[in-house]
């Protein structure tokens, strides 16, 4: 009986694998580091053969770990970071790199070389550009895939294939070039809920006429909990597991892990009330809706990106976990940013706020924007402000700018909120996933400086939870996504607000906003 299924999360440094049951259990899960090349500033590169590999040894690992046989395994499902994967009309690598080699066939999310490409196309104001927030990112693919058929002409000439990372993965598992809905609605600027999705004069404004015939690109997509088929011979041996294993349509890896948090309440009132935060090294806004809600700066509203019949909508961070592991190694009472020193530190804010109360470092100032601004201001060259910076280098100095740096993080999360207020969005909880569950300060600051019910799944894993509920749903386990959802949920505790503290948190809410507006006041001195 096939009741069980793998989930995988191809991620920026690993490959992680879970095995699951039909509640949702995790039985085991396992993962496989991942090879990225930096030649250049701005540029980041993997071998999408070394992903496909690190991916079978964590799937294999995982089964082994779990004891599940493989004919007990209905599908498999695969989540990944929004990176640019080239091939060759054969299938065979093509370079994306400066230096050539074409085992380095894939731009990685976070590579920033196309702010050029990505400013170009959103200045040209079309109006697909209303469902990413009135611009572009030059972490999204068309910025990407213009800077490659200009700088790289001779692997745009060659190309066959243009995949997002998660597609690339299920058309590895199936031989299948069909591309996931989420993938194509939420990075491609195709407009799903639209005839036809793909919008040629935004392409030929991109001068990318010949992107579908270039990049194998269908003009359909395949729906999330949807199956692409069954594994390959080739894959299933990869893998460890059966020809009988079907695969599920890919996700972006952040909206796996918001509708790992959401599922529960996939299928009722409560969803439109309540946002996932995907907090890690960046984090992620996401948020469903059944009707649009166009905003700038926010990614989408993107139909059934995850869910039929509604709208997605994305806000984010470009850095919170990375900034806070920045603070930790640039001062001078820090160091290597190991989950350790990040104890030690968090351990003594509490103390010196039991000490000191709520005035803790009060005269310290923290705009987190050190790489660039995702949302709500939608500026990748914003750049971070500290106000209030003595001479002091002890490590109780380090504790204090640490402090207010959480503080900044959870500040600029309310930011985002309430624009998204302004635009229709109307929040009472808050579920949150992702490395940042394991820092009391930002789970007290979450609740504390949004007003929001904070909910904390009990798993460490929403993003591989949230890629086997589709699985589940691929598989046959579950009839729909939104039953895989609510049948699979994890139990949440929940944290709600300290209305006492509300007062100083709104004052640094009012500097916060101040030192915006400062900011903006002294870039423009000419």
């Amino acid at each position: 009986m096939r009741d069980h299924v793998v989930a995988v999360d191809i991620g920026t440094a690993s490959a992680r694998a879970g095995v699951f049951d039909r509640e949702g259990r995790l039985l085991a899960k396992a993962k496989h580091p991942i090879a990225m090349q930096r030649l250049r500033e701005n540029h980041a590169e993997h071998d999408s053969e070394d992903i496909w590999g690190a991916a079978c040894k964590a799937v294999r690992a995982a089964l082994a770990e779990s004891g599940i046989a493989a004919d007990r395994v209905a599908a498999v499902g695969f989540d990944a970071t929004c990176s640019l994967v080239a091939r060759d009309a054969e299938g065979r690598p093509l370079t994306v790199s400066t230096g050539g080699d074409n085992r380095f066939d894939t731009i990685v999310w976070l590579d920033h070389r196309a702010i050029a490409e990505a400013e170009e196309i959103s200045a040209t104001g079309h109006p697909a550009l209303l469902y990413s927030g009135g611009s572009l990112s030059p972490e999204m693919e068309m910025p990407k895939l213009m800077w490659l058929k200009r700088h790289l002409p001779e692997t745009w000439r060659r190309a066959g294939y243009f995949f997002d990372l998660a597609d690339f993965m299920t058309w590895k598992a199936t031989g299948s070039a069909a591309r996931s809905r989420c993938t194509l609605t939420a990075k491609w600027n195709y407009l799903s809920h639209e005839t036809p999705g793909w919008q040629q004069d935004f392409l030929a404004q991109a001068g990318l006429e010949d992107l579908l015939e270039r990049g194998g690109l269908p003009h359909e997509t395949m729906a999330a909990g949807e199956s692409i088929g069954c594994l390959t011979p080739e894959a299933a041996s990869d893998l460890g597991l059966d020809t009988g294993c079907q695969v599920a349509a890919g996700l972006i890896d952040a909206y796996a892990g918001a509708f790992g948090v959401l599922g529960g309440v996939a299928d009722g009132g409560a969803l439109e009330k309540s946002v996932a935060l995907i907090g890690g090294t960046s984090s992620c806004i996401v948020s469903f809706a059944a009707d649009p809600k166009p905003g700038r700066s926010l990614w989408g509203p993107y139909y059934e990106a995850v869910l039929p019949g509604h709208w997605l909508v994305e806000g984010g961070q470009s850095a919170t976990g990375a900034l806070l592991d920045h603070i930790v190694r640039m001062h001078a009472a820090g160091g290597e940013p190991t989950p350790e020193l990040h104890g030690r530190i968090i351990a003594r804010v509490q103390q010196l706020r039991a000490e000191q109360g709520a005035e803790l470092a009060g005269g310290l100032h923290v705009l987190p924007d050190f790489h660039g601004n995702r949302s709500p201001l939608a500026d990748p060259h914003a750049a971070g402000v500290v106000s209030g910076l003595t001479l002091d280098t002890s490590f109780d100095g380090l504790c204090r700018l640490y402090w207010r740096s959480c503080v900044a993080i959870a500040l600029g999360i309310r930011h985002i909120l309430e624009t998204m207020d302004g635009y229709g969005y109307r929040f009472e909880t808050l579920h949150v996933t992702g490395g940042h569950v394991h820092n009391p300060l930002l789970l007290e600051l979450y609740a504390d400086v949004t007003g929001c019910r904070v909910v904390v799944p009990e798993t460490q894993d929403a993003v591989l939870l949230g890629t086997a509920m589709t699985a589940a749903a691929a598989g046959g386990i579950h009839e729909s996504l939104a039953s895989a959802g609510q049948a699979m949920a994890a139990k949440a505790r929940a944290r709600h607000a300290d209305l006492g503290t509300s007062r100083s948190y709104d004052r640094d809410y009012r500097r916060f906003l101040a030192m915006v507006r400062h900011r903006a006041e002294l870039l423009s001195i000419s």
